[in-house]
């Protein structure tokens, strides 16, 4: 885990850093309150930071509060370093948004386990948000995480004129599938059918849940056709998968269907039309006689 290290104090810096890579903390150091501040209004701040309370520029208090002012999707778990140890100065650095403080000068074990408090705190945090947005079943992005992070990468490639593609697959007649071998059986399908589909993508595709046995995926900066290659691989690679059943040397194989829209440079979509035009898509796929890609027509 990273943390950023701020103090003015040569000789105090070297013995933060001399002990936090000890511990074996990643770190980013900060000579002042405003490389300290700058550092952490970047979109890779660090999880933790270690601030003292008097710098120039900016004190740790000062940073604080306008951290904490930010609302920050994720947290940043803030130790203040001080030479006050009055109660007022303590509640203080509290008031302002520090989650601990530690008095100078600072005792190794004492602030190693301080730190852990806030590491534990952090990687908490962090499983309670994979989990929110995280499909139980394939560990794909749930529906809601998915349509946020493509508003935010559409909004991306519009800033940037740059194309985007989105793909939708629907299984192909599944409830014939858990009629048949039932729901645990359907269950190991989604399974192997959303491990297929990540493995068709490049590294900065992403993938969701759209419902049921419906999944989504969204192809920054691919063209039409780029979209439509990666989705006809993603058929073929659904049509010759097979599925073993458990305990048994018998298999299930399924197919599915594609529909593919995509974002011109210059020419914005919303989310809502480009998921609407790829439905239409894969309605067209379905009406056609399935196991098919098709890709929308409209600009």
């Amino acid at each position: 885990m990273k943390v950023l290290i701020a103090d003015d104090d040569a000789l105090s810096r070297k013995i933060l850093q001399d002990a936090l890579l000890e511990w074996g903390y990643d770190m980013v150091v900060a000579q002042n309150g405003k490389e300290a501040w700058a550092i952490l209004e970047r979109a890779d701040r660090p999880n933790m930071a270690v601030l003292d309370w008097m710098m120039p520029g900016m004190d740790g208090v000062e940073i604080c509060s306008r951290l904490r002012a930010l609302n920050l999707a994720n947290y940043v778990y803030v130790i203040l370093l001080t030479a006050k140890n009055k109660r007022e100065d303590i509640i203080k650095g509290l008031e302002s948004g520090a989650d601990d403080y530690v008095i100078k000068p600072f005792n190794y074990e004492e602030l190693k386990l301080r730190l852990k408090i806030g590491r534990r705190i952090i990687e908490l945090e962090q499983n309670i948000l994979r989990l929110a947005s995280t499909d139980y079943l394939t560990g794909l992005l749930n529906r809601r995480a998915f349509l946020e992070r493509m508003t935010r990468e559409l909004n991306r490639c519009q800033r940037e004129r740059s194309h985007l593609g989105i793909i939708i697959m629907d299984i192909d007649h599944f409830k014939q599938v858990n009629d048949k071998y039932g729901h645990q059986v359907g269950d190991l399908v989604l399974q192997e059918l959303s491990t297929a589909l990540v493995k068709c993508c490049r590294v900065y595709d992403f993938s969701g849940r759209y419902g049921g046995e419906e999944f989504i995926l969204c192809l920054p900066g691919a063209d039409k056709w780029s979209t439509c290659q990666i989705a006809e691989r993603m058929r073929s690679s659904i049509e010759c998968r097979k599925v073993f059943l458990p305990g048994q040397k018998s298999f299930v194989s399924v197919t599915a269907s594609f529909g593919v829209a995509s974002m011109l440079p210059g020419q914005p979509k919303s989310s809502d039309e480009l998921i609407k035009q790829a439905d239409d898509a894969l309605y067209q796929a379905k009406n056609e006689g399935r196991n098919r890609v098709v890709m929308c027509t409209q600009n």
